[in-house]
């Protein structure tokens, strides 16, 4: 499903304009991508949560030439699937 079929079905269900529906929907998304930025969890009851989480320096290896390389620490997103989201799936 893409973002622009959400709209669409936002838009009908809520009885708003796609373009409506469109602002709601990137607002929403934008939030959630500052809120994350800035180091907070989102939580979505029975959705998930999306919260940051600190990846530690690692051994790599350059997959062209063979030679051992240190991965550095970086943020990575991580989604923790709520319980009525992971019951849904389970069915």
């Amino acid at each position: 499903m893409t973002k622009t079929e959400i709209i669409e079905i936002i838009a009908k269900k809520a009885h708003l304009t796609k373009k409506a529906a469109g602002e709601a929907i990137d607002a929403f998304l934008d939030e959630i991508i500052r809120q994350i930025d800035k180091g907070e969890k989102v939580v979505l009851s029975g959705f998930g949560t999306f919260k940051i989480s600190k990846v530690k320096d690692k051994k790599g290896r350059n997959p062209q030439t063979g030679a051992d390389l240190i991965i550095k620490s970086h943020r990575v997103v991580r989604f923790l699937v709520g319980k009525t989201l992971k019951r849904l799936v389970k069915k």
